[in-house]
């Protein structure tokens, strides 16, 4: 029997293991978890057992998912995609369970006209089962469109509305399905009861709980302490799960009331940053006991049965969901790509599967194929997604008309213009770079995929149109070997690389001028091919700073002069800065910073030279040397260290700590 500590190592390592092989195969994470745990549990190696603390605790994973969830859920987001989530995305979930319903009794009317056996299914698991299919997964389905720079496309919006829904749908179906394994009578008493009980406690939560949230984390976060900050956010959590679990509800719902209450306050974005980790981690586990589930050897003995299982479903809900976007009033292609994309099952089928089969609902001879089903489709998903297009190419002949329709107005719109400069993104930046390239009477050919915005600037007379940067079709359409300079002017680092890499293979002559967050992507941007590179962190820094000096009675010539000289330096004399406590987040531990050494009497360096050094080797750079007395200079490669000496360094963290471990141990 393995101790505790024993059996959290092995989940460590098997979850490493199986994270890094999806990261290397560029798959998502949680199919990794789910093999791992197929191969440790019981029904392969047996090194581990599907014990009921590692279960409980698993359970948790789902908790934060669902409080992921309700931070998603605020009323105004619902309110502007009302057509497409509570339209679209109601339909689909709806159809998906009365269709397999309706095929369970086919089935076992068909069974019991013609079969010796009767149909091993109750209806109770084909309404469970109805349910699971009725999911997709959103962790997958988001990254991809993410990467694919999608979500903002016509196909984007409409999947990310049914994505909402059936988030939204886990609520209800988490109460519904425990209650189906009773009787009618008692079925009927017990959704009666149970919807009583949650339209109370969401009452009461909703509707004085939003006040007294912002007002118990207000108090909180004046204490300016992270860590009783994310002890409190852990409290919410598992407190309102606690209370809804006690009044007979799930945990899960409780966890999904406190991310709403959380939503509406200005707390939301940290509360995301912080609780992510736990997210993660426990809901990896929960995987991994999904996985563990899994017995391979009936997968083995009805294959037929499980590529059955994979493959008609996938097919029926691409047709369902390309149907119904269609009747919602979607192009054919958009239609088709929508269904595609929501095609696979998702993570929270796993979640109502396994409360299925808890409450004896599905029965356990079905539970292995079903599970191995679902996870080949969503194995499928990123396949199908990078086929998409040549899937809809070949199934609807008019959208290769309408995107041919969509180059040629592009297209013409810019053939008469030459010498322009093409704006990649049409958001407040690019608006307002159009203006002032306007006054100057420079042509311009913006591009954005925002429906709305292109349609309301066009209106205007401005020179834009629906289209896709970071496509060659677009790009060449909007005139690139005519263009005088490209301009990224969103701050997408993936989304640049694919512009800069267009540009530098089919027109390296036209300069590329990209738009960051900060400096933390420079070099790597310019290693790319960016002529230009603005980080708005260093630029408005930069601003402050000459206004500052202006107020302080520096002449604005030499004011201009230092602005201009920071930027023909590239900024490399404001790069980096001295780290705080605060400042130490994972994404700037890799970033340039600045850090200063005060060497004791004791220092190996005592008496060298700073050439001697080489730290230049170990990537760090000496900005400055204060001696003893006082008195700072630049740094002199022949100068010799000495006692009290504070050299200021620049470089990441890894490299200022080995610098650090150079000066003062040798």
């Amino acid at each position: 029997m393995a101790t505790t500590l024993e059996l959290v190592l092995l989940y460590l390592v098997a979850a490493v293991i199986g994270v890094t092989g999806c990261r290397w195969l560029r798959l998502p994470p949680m199919l990794g978890y789910l093999v791992v745990g197929v191969v440790i549990g019981p029904n392969a190696l047996a090194l581990a057992h599907d014990s009921a603390g590692v279960k409980y605790l698993a359970e948790f994973g789902v908790v934060f998912l669902m409080f992921v969830i309700g931070l998603e859920f605020n009323l105004p987001k619902l309110r502007s995609m009302r057509t497409l989530v509570f339209g679209l995305g109601l339909s689909q979930v709806v159809l998906t369970v009365a269709g397999t319903v309706a095929g369970h009794l086919l089935l076992a009317w068909v069974y019991h006209r013609f079969a010796s056996r009767p149909w091993q299914m109750s209806w109770q698991g084909a309404f469970t089962l109805g349910a699971a299919m009725a999911m997709s997964s959103t962790a997958i389905v988001v990254k991809l469109m993410a990467e694919r720079l999608e979500l903002e496309s016509e196909h984007g919006r409409r999947v990310m509305g049914v994505l909402l829904f059936q988030d939204l749908a886990v609520v209800p179906l988490l109460v519904l399905i425990p209650a189906l394994g009773s009787s009618a009578a008692e079925l009927l008493q017990s959704l009666t009861l149970a919807f009583v009980k949650a339209a109370v406690l969401l009452t009461i939560l909703l509707v004085g709980g939003q006040r007294v949230m912002r007002w118990w984390l207000t108090i909180v976060a004046r204490r300016r302490s992270e860590e009783l900050f994310v002890l409190n956010l852990l409290l919410i959590t598992l407190g309102l799960a606690w209370l809804t679990e006690h009044a007979g509800l799930s945990l899960a719902l409780g966890a999904f009331v406190a991310g709403m209450l959380v939503a509406e306050t200005e707390y939301k974005h940290q509360v995301e940053t912080d609780i992510r980790p736990f997210h993660d981690v426990l809901l990896g586990l929960f995987f991994i006991t999904i996985g563990m589930k899994l017995d391979w050897h009936p997968v083995l003995e009805h294959w037929l049965l499980v590529l059955l299982m994979t493959t008609l479903p996938v097919l029926a809900k691409f047709g369902l969901v390309a149907l119904l976007a269609r009747a919602f009033r979607a192009p054919p292609g958009v239609a088709l790509r929508t269904g595609l994309y929501l095609a696979q099952a998702g993570e929270f089928g796993f979640v109502l599967l396994a409360l299925g089969a808890d409450h004896g609902v599905v029965a356990a001879s079905w539970q292995s194929p079903i599970l191995a089903s679902m996870v080949l489709s969503m194995l499928a998903t990123p396949f199908i997604v990078m086929a998409s297009d040549r899937i809809v190419m070949r199934l609807s002949s008019t959208d290769w008309l309408l995107q041919s329709v969509q180059l040629t107005t592009i297209a013409k719109r810019s053939i008469r213009t030459e010498r322009h400069v093409i704006i990649c993104g049409y958001g407040r930046s690019g608006q307002n770079l159009a203006r002032m390239l306007d006054t100057q009477h420079i042509p311009y050919m913006a591009l954005d995929l925002d429906p709305d915005r292109v349609h309301q600037a066009a209106a205007a007379g401005q020179s834009v149109v629906f289209g896709d940067a970071a496509r060659l079709q677009s790009l060449m359409a909007a005139g690139l070997a005519r263009a005088n300079a490209v301009v990224v002017s969103y701050p997408d680092t993936a989304s640049a690389l694919k512009i800069l890499n267009l540009v530098r293979e089919h027109a390296p002559a036209v300069p590329v001028i990209v738009r960051t967050i900060d400096d933390s992507d420079l070099e790597r941007l310019r290693a790319a091919g960016a002529t230009e590179v603005v980080p708005e962190a260093i630029e408005g820094s930069l601003m402050l700073a000459a206004h500052a000096l202006a107020l302080v009675g520096v002449p604005m010539r030499q004011v201009i002069r230092l602005a201009r000289d920071a930027r023909d330096a590239r900024y490399s004399l404001l790069r980096g800065y001295f780290h705080g406590a605060d400042d130490d987040t994972a994404d700037e531990m890799h970033q340039e910073r600045l850090g200063s050494i005060t060497l004791p009497p004791a220092a190996a360096s005592i008496g060298e030279r700073l050439a001697d050094q080489a730290l230049h080797s170990i990537g760090v750079s000496v900005l400055s040397l204060r001696s003893a007395t006082g008195a700072t200079a630049a740094p002199d490669d022949a100068a010799r260290l000495g006692a009290g000496d504070t050299l200021v360094l620049s470089g990441t963290a890894e490299a200022l700590a080995l610098a650090e471990k150079k000066l003062l141990r040798g």
